[in-house]
């Protein structure tokens, strides 16, 4: 592993801890040469998930760009890192078991939307918004009172 500091592969691991519920491990680690310290993790690599765009397209999941778009859902939300990182987990982790290669694009926006709706309904709504591809304010008005409705 090379250091994030001076590019020297001479280090050692001075913590290791499980993460995202046992599925990775966290290494910290310090340089033997500069003494800088950084974090690498560890995970399985699985067979690659590929999603189905609307279009046909495929295109493979990436933990990363679900990670990103909740993050812009929620930003500005009372909403910590590890609460989006719970949900990233939740849903890849859905994902990877429930479909072997291919996961349509519309079922994995609706686990985001099932996530968002019970964590911070403003930012399910900004999810939808997009991910329902609104056209006027008169698709948001109704999803808004849709949600004031079930409550």
């Amino acid at each position: 592993m090379k250091c994030t500091n001076c590019d020297g592969r001479d280090n050692r691991v001075i913590d290791s801890r499980e993460v995202r519920n046992g599925n990775a491990i966290r290494r910290r680690r310090a340089c033997n040469l500069c003494g800088h310290r950084f974090t690498t993790y560890e995970e399985v690599q699985r067979a690659d998930l590929q999603v189905t765009k609307r279009d046909g397209r495929r295109e493979e999941f990436n933990r990363d760009k679900l990670m990103k778009s909740l993050a812009i859902a929620c930003r500005k939300r009372h909403i910590s890192v590890e609460q989006l990182e719970r949900i990233t987990d939740s849903i890849a982790s859905q994902a990877e078991s429930e479909y072997e290669r291919e996961i349509p694009s519309i079922i994995l926006g609706r686990k985001v939307m099932e996530a968002l709706v019970k964590l911070d309904e403003v930012a399910y709504i900004r999810y939808a918004s997009v991910y329902r591809r609104f056209r006027d304010a008169g698709q948001f008005m109704n999803e808004v009172e849709r949600l004031i409705g079930r409550e």
